[in-house]
């Protein structure tokens, strides 16, 4: 059986780790797109995707279009006579002119159980909704956002502990083992393919700075789930004194092991230790124990006390950063 000619599109560390199993796994990949490199660090010199980097390692023919919308882009992928072209995390809209061009069409790994979490930030929107499970599915692609025939899926459990990072980890393992499978059973799947319930449907929007800000009257478990949908990417945060303070890690904790007067203001301290700051909220209180203040690196709360730094005290209090705080 001849092997199929692949283009690969993807951006990210998310979809460097698909292109690498498709490369240990053998398949033919005729040439990756990836987005323009981009200004990074104190220098801003311009450095390359992830998934760029993989394919210059294994010396792939690299594409890096600003678009796919203009004729010639669509004209040099056509050149390329690709049978599929698989998109991971690529970030560029995908007309329905690139939508043609492969003769078996294009499929996305989207890392959401589809139809839930059509969108940007599945991974985030799944652990601040609370979800207890969520997964990866292989689709053909469409027009729509997120809409097409679903050809496999694959599930992952959500952790309490899980944060952003560890559950994209998770969904990659699970991502690349079902890419491999589709590939391996791509004419099976695709005669059973599954068309989405639109019904079903939730919307994973990009995550907004302003959503990391942490309401304090909320519960610990809501307040656990921004910090813990934050990691890596947009942090969760607070202020104390008008200095905004990045809130790393933290845990709910039921009750008030740190203080007997439950009657404090949101956002109060009520006691720290080298387990962590515990700080009230909503029927409940959350304890901190990794974080990070203004120009300095993070921290454990046991770094925290032992810095001497008074920012962070028993009886002060988080608040939003405005004159009411």
């Amino acid at each position: 059986m001849t092997p199929l000619k692949i283009c690969f599109a993807g951006t990210p560390s998310f979809a460097a780790e698909h292109l690498a199993a498709l490369i240990a796994a053998k398949h033919n990949i005729v040439a990756v797109y990836t987005q323009p490199d981009r200004p990074s660090g104190r220098g801003k010199k311009l450095q390359p995707s992830l998934v760029k980097q993989v394919a210059l390692d294994n010396g792939l023919i690299i594409k890096q279009p600003k678009s796919l919308k203009l004729a010639d882009a669509q004209q040099e992928l056509a050149a390329f006579s690709p049978d599929l072209l698989i998109v991971v995390a690529y970030g560029l809209i995908l007309p329905q002119e690139i939508l043609d061009i492969p003769r078996l069409g294009c499929i996305n790994v989207h890392a959401s159980l589809l139809p839930r979490w059509r969108g940007a930030a599945p991974i985030e929107r799944a652990i601040l909704a609370g979800d207890k499970e969520s997964g990866v599915t292989i689709m053909k692609m469409d027009a729509g956002l997120d809409t097409g025939p679903m050809l496999y899926k694959s599930k992952v459990t959500i952790a309490p502990s899980d944060g952003r990072e560890s559950l994209t980890e998770k969904l990659s393992n699970a991502g690349t083992s079902a890419l491999l499978h589709t590939l391996d059973n791509f004419t099976a799947l695709s005669e059973s393919a599954e068309l989405q319930d639109d019904t079903l449907s939730t919307y994973a929007a990009k995550i907004d700075k302003s959503e990391s800000l942490l309401q304090w009257q909320l519960p610990a478990e809501q307040l656990c789930r921004v910090v813990r949908a934050g990691v890596g990417r947009v942090p969760a945060y607070s202020f104390m004194g008008g200095e905004r303070l990045r809130i790393l890690e933290a845990s709910p904790l039921e009750q008030y092991p740190l203080a007997a007067d439950k009657d404090v203001p949101a956002g109060t301290i009520l006691g720290i230790d080298s387990t962590g700051v515990e700080v009230s909220c909503s029927n409940s209180s959350l304890l901190v124990t990794r974080i990070q203040l203004a120009g300095k690196k993070p921290w454990s709360i046991r770094d925290l006390m032992n810095s001497g730094t008074t920012i962070v005290e028993t009886g002060k209090r988080f608040d939003n950063g405005d004159s009411n705080g």
